[in-house]
């Protein structure tokens, strides 16, 4: 199904909105499901689309990201599709090499080591030219997905990027980046501020698309505290959601919900429940009561099963969910994995997750 790009007018209906509605804090029948990285390794059709090509090159290819961003909807009853993505294309836009090293994950050849080489960085980036294959991947699925359930585009935040570009890929510490902010702080926020301009382009730049949701990973949060996050983080959290509404507005193009999940982040709570976003999404390590009382019942929650829970036996995976349900509460409530699915789960159990939720919540609601 995934042929013919087409135009980002005249998209089918839309026939199941559930996720939608719970976002902007409406009613819903059910509780609405989808899964961070539901288009992953785990299915094999997934690993077999995947085999021939270079991960980046897949990226770069509107019919792939189609095809892989459709394979869990053909077989689970999600409520939603993430396009199928990476957060890097953000870095490469800025004029950085990444690679994907089988075994040890994405790698930047040539990381920032010094503050003279943000220099090197693209300082104005046109979006349409360095990722328009992201907004024609959105648009090509917006048509193919025939109005089955809405479409989410994302983006990585700025801290997350930074850390990257800094690191040259995954860290268990952060330390490199860690050590720019407390040692470059200027430097670190021209850096973030540049990140941020490209994310808010690249984010209205997916809507104009066909996107219907958004959401914005910042995925490293726990590497910070309370002080660093304040700085470095959340002004550009809170500008991002401010500029891209804005920008929505001026464009005259729909005014998307807006979902940030920042990682580990437990001790922000409360401020990114002010950072204008519809939906806060949340990992395992917290209380669905905990997060409820501090993010309050203006804003939609979302997460937070723990993924490694799919590795317990599907009536142990119903329990936890019905579990999670009651704590949170049917309402102003997406349901979700803690972060994303790894690569050696069952389908079988994923599938299990997902009726698990529906069957719950359709029965807590009537009673």
């Amino acid at each position: 199904t995934c042929s013919l790009l087409r135009s980002p007018k005249g998209f089918p209906k839309l026939k199941n909105d559930t996720f939608l509605r719970a976002a902007r804090g409406e009613e819903t029948e059910h509780t609405p499901v989808w899964c961070m990285r539901q288009a992953g390794r785990y299915l094999p059709e997934f690993r077999e689309t995947r085999a021939s090509q270079d991960f980046f090159a897949t990226c770069r290819s509107p019919k792939l990201c189609c095809e892989l961003t459709l394979q869990p909807l053909r077989r689970f009853p999600l409520d939603a599709a993430i396009i199928f993505s990476d957060i890097l294309v953000v870095p490469q836009a800025l004029g950085m090499e990444v690679i994907m090293v089988p075994g040890k994950g994405p790698t930047f050849t040539e990381p920032l080591k010094e503050v003279e080489d943000l220099l090197k960085l693209r300082q104005k980036v046109d979006v349409t030219a360095e990722l328009g294959y992201v907004f024609q991947a959105i648009t090509l699925t917006r048509h193919s997905l025939e109005g089955k359930v809405p479409l989410i585009g994302f983006s990585g935040a700025p801290w997350t990027l930074m850390s990257y570009m800094i690191e040259g890929g995954g860290s268990t510490t952060m330390a490199k980046a860690k050590s720019w902010l407390y040692r470059h702080p200027e430097a670190s926020h021209r850096l973030l501020r540049l990140l941020a301009d490209v994310i808010i382009d690249y984010l209205v730049g997916q809507v104009a698309a066909g996107a219907q949701a958004l959401q914005l990973f910042e995925s490293h949060a726990g590497h910070l505290g309370p002080e660093l996050f304040q700085d470095f983080t959340l002004p550009y959290i809170r500008d991002i959601a401010q500029a891209v509404k804005s920008k929505l507005k001026e464009e005259a193009l729909p005014l998307v919900p807006m979902i940030i999940f920042a990682k580990d982040a437990h001790y922000a709570l409360r401020d990114l429940a002010h950072a204008g976003y519809e939906v806060v999404g949340l990992d395992w390590t917290i209380r669905p009561q905990e997060a409820r009382a501090q993010i309050g019942k203006d804003v939609t929650l979302q997460g937070n099963l723990d993924p490694c829970a799919l590795y317990a036996p599907k009536e142990k995976i119903g329990e936890l969910v019905k579990k999670m349900l009651e704590g949170f509460g049917t309402q102003r409530y997406i349901a979700n994995l803690g972060h994303g699915l790894y690569p050696d789960m069952n389908p079988e159990h994923v599938g299990a997750f997902v009726e698990a939720v529906h069957a719950h919540s359709r029965h807590i609601n009537k009673h």
